[in-house]
């Protein structure tokens, strides 16, 4: 976007703003809440259209709450410390520690050394590895770490750029096997834990590490296989050896030495973080776990500041603060179930109907924005329409947080997508089909899983 067009756009959300502040408030509605729906609009617009840094649009909701009248100063700045906001934090410096000692990458390489007796099962090796580690990674982190390796591998079977049907299955695979496995924990993708901040603020309810990974762990497996089929179905197979990359692979997994004492450590300290997550997280608090197990690291000796302070992604933060404050403030002004009244006034809707629609529209406007912000969007809106359709706000978090995170077509909405893009082996026109389709297929999935899955565990739509 060019300056012109930031400027013309951030003129337009301000405008917005002015009008529901200076228009008198509707029937039904309080002055307070008319200006939170303001400020919602206003920040729906600039995260849509990033012309502002997400971040950035965070810190200007928190400002304007308490300067529109909202909510009080105290209460707005409160929000800030959110525990979601800390389990994010605690999640970052994990992993931060997963990638300075080498741990990661050394999980990454032995995995793929499974997987190098075919072009085919390599695809499989990279897909399943960005899957694992994006359970217990962010998953923009593990498409960061795992890109050099790929561009290692497709630079030695010199692979042609815009040319090479196996150099697009190559970074494709690891783009969708890191989306995909980063909807399966809470680590996967910050939107995962900003969903369940926003249901603690909102509700006062909660979601368990175990919970989660219940509820979304056989979307992930089902997915990984229905991707990896629509790869080979799609982009036909242009290589029949790849012995310069088994080289590779194996040349790097010498490079990396022997396993270290920090990467003991960090490996020590993940797993005892999972585990407690897993079985004491609903006791002690999943952001007490993680902000604990950061502390335990900088105690061990496994990372210095200046490790966090380069792999912890701030602005992600920073937003999450602005997204939990506005949909806090929506919910406690009414101003949500107003506004869900209003447009569902005319129109029938049911658990079933919303079910279905809701999923849809939140893969495909992750496809236009950060799924972050789309989770940011839509679940205070989520939580109105199910107290009128009778969907529990739990559920309604399932419903919009693990959709948002399987978009496979654009850059923009998922970062994993972006950096398989820049490597410039694939366009978008080339992978748009199956990209689209592998979409379909995720929101069809996810239905299935609805109806009847889902049930057998507890969680019950009807």
């Amino acid at each position: 976007m060019n300056r012109k067009g930031q400027y013309i756009i951030i003129a337009f959300s301000l405008l917005v703003l002015a009008v529901f502040v200076v228009s008198p408030a509707p029937t039904g509605l309080s002055t307070e809440a008319k200006n939170a729906i303001g400020i919602f609009a206003c920040a729906i617009i600039l995260w849509i259209t990033n012309a502002l840094p997400l971040s950035v649009t965070g810190l200007f909701v928190i400002a304007l709450l308490p300067l529109l009248g909202v909510m009080p100063s105290k209460e707005a700045f409160a929000l800030f410390g959110n525990s979601a906001v800390f389990f994010i934090l605690g999640a970052f410096i994990l992993a931060a520690a997963m990638i300075e000692t080498g741990l990661s990458k050394r999980i990454a390489l032995l995995m793929l050394n499974k997987f190098d007796s075919t072009p085919r099962k390599l695809l499989a090796g990279i897909m399943l590895t960005c899957a694992f580690l994006s359970f217990i990674m962010p998953e923009h982190a593990v498409a960061a770490m795992m890109f050099p390796v790929v561009a290692a591998i497709a630079n030695s079977l010199d692979l042609e750029k815009l040319n090479s049907n196996y150099g697009a299955l190559l970074f494709l695979s690891l783009a969708w096997g890191a989306v995909i496995g980063g909807v399966g924990t809470l680590l996967g993708g910050a939107r995962n834990p900003l969903a369940i901040g926003l249901l603690k603020e909102s509700t006062g309810l909660e979601i368990t590490f175990f919970e989660w990974m219940v509820a979304a762990m056989p979307i992930v497996f089902v997915m990984l296989a229905i991707a990896f089929v629509i790869l080979n179905l799609f982009l036909k197979m242009d290589i029949h050896t790849i012995k310069p990359a088994k080289e590779v692979l194996r040349s790097e997994l010498v490079a990396v030495g022997k396993i270290t004492r920090a990467e003991k450590k960090a490996g020590c300290v993940m797993l005892l973080t999972v585990c407690s997550w897993i079985f004491i997280g609903n006791t002690i608090g999943l952001a007490v776990i993680a902000i604990l197990s950061a502390v335990l690291l900088f105690m061990l000796n496994v990372l210095k500041w200046r490790d966090v302070e380069s792999n912890v992604n701030w602005g992600i933060i920073l937003m999450y603060g602005g997204a939990i404050a506005i949909g806090s403030a929506l919910a406690s002004t009414g101003a949500a179930e107003w506004a869900a009244m209003t447009v569902l006034d005319n129109i029938t809707l049911t658990s079933v109907i919303v079910v279905l629609i809701l999923p849809l529209i939140a893969i495909f406007l992750t496809e236009a924005i950060s799924n972050s912000a789309c989770v940011a969007i839509l679940i205070p809106i989520g939580f109105s329409i199910g107290d009128i359709v009778g969907i529990s706000p739990i559920i309604m978090v399932f419903l919009i947080a693990i959709p948002s995170g399987l978009a496979f077509i654009l850059p923009m909405g998922t970062p994993p997508n972006a950096i398989a893009y820049s490597a410039g082996y694939y366009t978008i026109r080339q992978i748009l089909l199956p990209a689209f389709i592998l979409n379909l297929t995720a929101w069809l999935v996810f239905i299935i899983m609805v109806f009847t899955y889902w049930p057998l565990i507890g969680i019950n739509i009807i």
